[in-house]
């Protein structure tokens, strides 16, 4: 990546960079770059996302084949079709490995509700649902030209964030499993895929959390957040992003508000409250429990510690969410038996 060809073919008005920071890295095999140019021509400020020599794959397991355009270009011109809040692409070179976007600056929404504590929660995450609850009424049914489309939350993609699990999660640390207790974890895990699989399916950002929401305004409201990390969209379950939201593991969302977010997203979508409640729990087990496991696993195979204090945290949220969901003995058993200190 050449970053002087790249600004000169983003202005005929050629400046100098005063700054440039490579920004903290996340799981993302991307890098991220602020540019501050001087004055001049409108941008002075961008990003830089340098991509990796295989821009085209996805960091998360994806079901579907190829993609022909870089997913994150794609999802992003139909989400700021649909009105939804996202950077602006000021340059697409993607075959010189970089795309250049507007700064959105530093605030993430996990940030913002750092600031504003227990009394101000409740107001983001009221405007962080309804923004939601508009994505997915734009994008569902998701366009057929949508890269989106044509990748699911099947049962084999779910099956495998399970095994994630199991080999990141569970053996990783505690060493592998034996023949009986591994069988019993495989079946569980069969039945619960199949069952998230079956549930009303929409659009699904994947990762709408906390440090994927950008904060742009002053004031709680939909108009003050902006989307981000958005490649990795496909159909699934209609619950997922509220579980990604809600159930993150940066931010602890006391279990009253999260019931109270759940039912303003049903009513904002004409949904059933009781139906959306058992499905945000039973999609809680099945992604904080991969949730945990990639944590260990960005830690071993990426050398990106960081997220490990996360680890207990994600499988909490599981632990709370089988303590709510009524049935499901084959899985509480075979999970306690992987980690009986964790979830026994």
């Amino acid at each position: 990546m050449r970053l002087a060809t790249l600004i000169g073919r983003l202005s005929r008005d050629p400046r100098k960079v005063v700054s440039f920071e490579t920004l903290k890295g996340d799981a993302s095999s991307r890098r991220y770059h602020r540019v501050v140019l001087e004055p001049g021509a409108f941008p002075t400020r961008l990003i830089v996302m340098e991509l990796p020599a295989d821009a085209l794959k996805s960091d998360e397991a994806t079901a579907g084949g190829p993609p022909q355009e870089l997913p994150f270009l794609n999802v992003r011109r139909h989400l700021a079709a649909a009105g939804i809040r996202v950077p602006e692409v000021y340059l697409d070179a993607v075959d010189d490995g970089a795309v250049l976007l507007e700064d959105l600056g530093d605030e993430t929404f996990a940030r913002r509700i750092g600031t504003v504590g227990a009394a101000g929660m409740a107001a983001w995450y009221e405007a962080a649902v309804d923004l939601l609850a508009e994505l997915h009424a734009s994008m569902w049914p998701i366009p057929e030209v949508c890269v989106a489309a044509h990748r699911a939350f099947d049962v084999a993609l779910l099956r495998w964030e399970l095994d994630h699990y199991r080999e990141w999660g569970a053996e990783a640390l505690l060493g592998p499993l034996d023949p009986e207790r591994r069988g019993r974890l495989d079946a569980a895990f069969d039945a619960l895929a199949a069952e998230i699989a079956l549930l009303p399916r929409g659009f699904v950002h994947r990762d709408y959390q906390s440090r994927n929401l950008m904060v742009t305004g002053d004031a709680p409201s939909p108009a003050s957040l902006a989307v981000i990390d958005f490649q990795d969209a496909l159909a699934g379950p209609r619950v997922y992003d509220l579980v990604a939201l809600l159930n993150d593991s940066y931010v602890d969302v006391p279990f009253e508000l999260q019931r109270h977010i759940v039912a303003r997203y049903a009513d904002r979508r004409g949904l059933d409250d009781a139906a959306l409640a058992r499905e945000f729990d039973l999609v809680t087990v099945q992604r904080k429990l991969k949730d945990g496991g990639r944590f260990v696993f960005i830690d071993r195979v990426k050398g990106n510690p960081s997220f490990l204090p996360f680890v207990d945290v994600s499988f909490g949220r599981v632990r709370a969410a089988l303590g709510r969901l009524e049935g499901h003995e084959a899985l509480k058993t075979a999970l306690a038996e992987t980690d009986p200190p964790r979830f026994g």
